[in-house]
């Protein structure tokens, strides 16, 4: 069980709370919205999987939750994973334990639940790696020369696309089916009714500047095949516009889909340029530019990965090639975790199972959560000095197994 901070106590915090949530984000993550538009912003958690921490006077200092990704695609399957999300502590409170009080109990809770891996998106890379979070799904960012030359795709002129103004009851349907059946590794789903509607939310306080939220959507013979949600700000430079498309999310079934999107977004009147962020480090629009660079590409960390459940988690996944090796693994905060792991898999199968072998392979649940998602190389790491080869060849056995042909992808922040 959890071992509470001295003069602190973890509590549930059920949406009577919601309030006192409230103030404790807006001291975590500092807002300029007015009180009242803060307050009407629709809150995505789940209020049986939030909790947080009480002061010894009673007050919620810091709180937590996490989303039900049921299902979470990794590579060649699921896995039942838990979203870590609304982390924040009062700046009265820092440097008091608090947190990792609340990542324990999180993790506690993970397991109590099943789900086998925890998730997050971080607000600040540094925080998460000493609680055995690796940095797993790296994104790209673009900003696109409006007019950018994409390459031709054979059926892209066919694509029929409409570009309007969200309306959620008619959009999202299709969104949600859209983003449901694209399975990239790492690709988590808004599994819920609040979080569908906390996404797709488009307050005027929210916007900075931006017009109000924009879809184009496409089809083909009348079967939708791809969407994408946008906005722009107009500016003036002397006598010129020099706006900017902000792409929030695009999703395409498939290539001419994909070209015929793109082409929209990038060739939009008043525009100077369309931003892109979140993208796959594979997404389709880095083969589609015939410039690339003009774009000013920017890879950021996006997605980490915690295993909770290290068996159950490497049984979820399949690997690209035959495998069987033995690691090591310390894992500080999960002790069922550490020990000496075999593994032997391959593209239709995993087992895992203890065992008192030497290992093959010794390195730290970190470093098991970064390659888990397929999208970072033991080989990578092992250069870097995190992944400790006992076995000779068995790093790049590893890398070959642990790889996939599709990197991993998220395209929203939770």
């Amino acid at each position: 069980m959890t071992t509470p901070t001295p003069g602190y106590r973890t509590v549930t915090v059920d949406e009577a709370r919601k309030a006192d949530l409230l103030t404790i984000d807006r001291w975590a993550f500092p807002s300029g919205l007015p009180d009242g538009a803060f307050a009407a912003l629709p809150v995505p958690l789940s209020w049986d999987r939030t909790r947080g921490v009480r002061s010894g006077s009673g007050d919620l200092v810091a709180v937590h939750s996490s989303y039900p990704f049921q299902g979470l695609p990794v590579p060649g399957g699921t896995v039942d994973a838990a979203g870590l999300t609304w982390v924040g502590v009062h700046p009265g409170h820092r440097r008091r334990g608090i947190l990792r009080t609340m990542i324990t109990d999180h993790l506690e809770r993970t397991s109590a639940r099943g789900e086998a891996v925890s998730v997050l998106t971080a607000s600040e890379p540094s925080i998460y790696g000493r609680f055995g979070y690796g940095s797993a799904c790296p994104a790209l960012r673009l900003t696109v020369p409006r007019g950018a030359a994409l390459r031709d795709v054979p059926g892209a002129q066919d694509v029929h696309l409409e570009i309007e103004t969200l309306d959620v009851a008619r959009h999202a349907p299709t969104i949600r089916a859209l983003h449901g059946r694209v399975g990239r590794p790492g690709w988590a789903t808004r599994t819920t009714t609040a979080l569908e509607a906390s996404f797709l939310h488009d307050s005027e306080h929210t916007r900075d500047g931006h017009e109000p939220l924009r879809v184009v959507t496409a089809s083909l013979d009348g079967t939708p095949t791809g969407y994408a949600l946008f906005r722009r700000r107009l500016r003036w430079e002397d006598t010129a516009a020099s706006g900017t498309v902000s792409v929030v999310e695009a999703v395409a079934r498939d290539a001419a889909t994909a070209r015929a999107l793109w082409g929209a977004l990038l060739d939009m009147d008043l525009m100077s340029g369309t931003e892109v962020g979140l993208l796959p480090v594979d997404d389709v629009l880095t083969h589609l530019l015939v410039d690339l660079r003009a774009a000013a590409p920017r890879l950021k960390d996006h997605v980490w990965v915690r295993l909770v459940d290290l068996p159950a988690a490497l049984r979820a996944r399949r690997y690209a090639a035959p495998v069987h090796v033995v690691l090591e693994v310390a894992d500080a905060m999960v002790p069922a975790n550490a020990g000496r792991w075999r593994l032997q898999g391959g593209p239709d199968h995993a087992e895992v199972t203890r065992t008192d072998a030497d290992p093959d392979l010794v390195l730290d649940v970190r470093e098991l959560g970064t390659v888990y998602l397929g999208g970072v190389s033991t080989a990578a790491l092992h250069a870097a000095g995190l992944v400790r080869e006992v076995t000779a060849g068995a790093v790049a056995r590893a890398a070959v197994a642990f790889g996939w042909p599709t990197a991993p992808g998220c395209s929203w922040v939770f």
